[in-house]
């Protein structure tokens, strides 16, 4: 394990790291720049296709869950609680890998997701394109339900 000055960021000190070296995931979990609420940004990628599905928020309890499970928990900021993608509506995500961001507040998931990734039914959240004069709608949702889920 590499050691680190208390007093220096644990984020500054990985920058000068070399590939496979190694830092105590509890010494690192401590010095995640954890917004106001207890959270960091968490991005689900698929990961065959590399597409972008989703940010979410975790916190540190939602963190440790989806490493110990392989199952992706996000923390759900409307209801203020774990929200464990899928639980009741099926639509679950894998766990392949975790990375973190060069200074600690994003996390990306690597996932396998079953089903559609959005409350929308569609594959991805990221389904309206942006250009100066419109946006335009670049996917059709999953089922032919008209059944929303807010647990996707």
């Amino acid at each position: 394990m590499a050691m680190v000055n208390a007093s220096t960021s644990i984020f500054l000190a990985m920058e000068h790291g070399k590939k496979g070296q190694k830092y105590c995931f509890d010494k690192v979990m401590k010095q995640i720049p954890w917004n106001e609420q207890g959270l960091i940004a968490a991005i689900a990628q698929d990961a065959q296709t590399k597409e972008v599905l989703m940010l979410a928020w975790v916190n540190a309890e939602a963190l440790i869950e989806t490493l110990t499970t392989k199952r992706v928990c996000y923390w759900s900021r409307s209801r203020q609680t774990l929200w464990r993608k899928g639980e009741s509506s099926g639509y679950h995500q894998q766990l392949i890998d975790a990375k973190l961001d060069c200074d600690g507040d994003a996390v990306l998931f690597s996932v396998q997701q079953h089903g559609p990734a959005c409350h929308t039914l569609r594959p991805s959240c990221f389904y309206l394109g942006l250009e100066l004069t419109q946006v335009s709608i670049l996917s059709n949702p999953l089922s032919n339900t008209n059944k929303i889920s807010y647990d996707s």
